[in-house]
């Protein structure tokens, strides 16, 4: 494919996408009828719709219309491309430009060129105060890739090495001591011979953090109640010996645990709910909720276009529910954390204070927020106590 070819076909996908359509869906059908476009050509279409998706209404207010074209024409008049070179019609491109279709820069309201959810930009700034520019022009762009250094096998130093001998470039980042960030090749990184021997594996520098603020200190059993693809009971086991369990209320999100976890080279036990009923208690319990997904718009910017408050108030309904029956599995003196990856004071703070509030015998310990201004994901942790 050309790359107008390839504009074209994001611009398609665009326009399925604001019909409603899935993006991830859109895209898979995509490819598998487009038998004529290699992984290069999926790739760049697929880089292309979700660099839009981060810019909505940006892309939008500077094309002059809602059309995945008129979006396409925002958004690459933004980042500097020559749009006579791409909509020439030849090559299965998109059409000539017409007289009315070409952007100026002229200056757009300022919600819009922050790529702000209109429905949700009240909560936002609330929210993130003075970070509110800085946070929200951050998930205007593409997230980072970070891989966490399995540290139990390897060192910091050693994995960078390993992953460098197959051109895979990375840094150190202070957002943890396991934390590296790819700066070149990272789509190789499934392939590279350091992952396929555990000695690292793909999570965001935020949730590494997050992990290693968790008081796993003396704890000799631990349950990830809400584990989904096991990132973080990885990463804990990782950091301490200690039984881990990993419950999940959609259990076909842990398929990929068993796997990752022979890898990693680490022990974890999947449960089911009912097998979780005769567990004995535990002296540590995560509950890494389901939320807007607000702090990691940038990874996956679809939910930002899809965000409103009718979907908050059921995540907010779903979290309360979730963290009280979490709740249960606590030992005496041990310590239940409650994580969101959500910038939302409505899902993070105030659930503390209604949980508190609602449910004895708890007594809250810390909280910490890390924001897409510090490198990586938007996330939320509070630890409570069990008396």
């Amino acid at each position: 494919m050309t790359p107008a070819a390839r504009v074209q076909t994001a611009i398609e996908c665009l326009d399925r996408i604001a019909a409603g359509d899935p993006a991830e869906r859109v895209l898979t059908r995509w490819a598998r009828g487009a038998r004529h476009a290699g992984s290069k050509d999926r790739a760049a279409v697929r880089d292309l719709v979700f660099d839009v998706l981060r810019r909505w209404w940006s892309s939008a207010a500077r094309g002059g219309g809602e059309t995945g074209r008129a979006r396409m024409i925002g958004y690459l008049h933004d980042t500097g491309a020559e749009l006579d070179s791409v909509f020439t019609g030849a090559g299965y491109g998109p059409a000539p430009l017409e007289a009315g279709e070409r952007p100026t820069d002229a200056p757009i309201p300022q919600l819009a060129s922050l790529d702000c959810p209109p429905t949700l930009a009240d909560e936002l700034q609330s929210s993130l105060g003075p970070d509110f520019a800085a946070v929200m022009q951050a998930l205007r762009d593409r997230a980072p890739v970070f891989l966490r250094v399995n540290l139990s096998r390897t060192s910091r130093d050693s994995a960078r090495a390993a992953l460098g001998a197959e051109d895979i470039e990375t840094q150190d980042d202070d957002l943890s001591p396991s934390a590296l960030r790819v700066t070149k090749n990272s789509r190789r990184v499934h392939l590279s011979k350091a992952f396929r021997d555990g000695l690292v594996d793909l999570q965001d520098g935020a949730s590494q953090a997050l992990v290693d603020a968790l008081p796993l200190d003396g704890t000799t059993r631990v349950l990830d109640y809400c584990a989904g693809g096991g990132g973080k009971t990885l990463a804990m086991a990782d950091r301490h010996r200690a039984r881990y369990v990993a419950h999940d209320g959609i259990p076909g999100r842990m398929a990929d645990l068993p796997e990752r976890a022979r890898r990693a080279g680490q022990s974890v036990d999947l449960v089911d709910g009912g097998e979780l009923l005769s567990q004995p208690p535990f002296d540590l319990v995560l509950v890494d909720a389901p939320c807007t997904g607000s702090g990691a718009w940038r990874r996956s910017p679809e939910g930002k276009i899809r965000a409103d408050r009718a979907m908050l108030d059921d995540v907010l309904s779903l979290q309360a529910g979730i963290l009280r029956d979490a709740a249960r599995h606590v030992a005496a003196g041990g310590s239940l954390a409650y994580a969101t990856c959500s910038l939302l004071d409505d899902e993070n703070n105030r659930q503390v204070d209604e949980f508190l509030a609602d449910v004895e015998g708890y007594r809250l310990n810390l909280t910490r927020t890390w924001t897409p201004i510090q490198g990586g994901d938007g996330f939320f942790l509070a630890v409570f106590t069990r008396r």
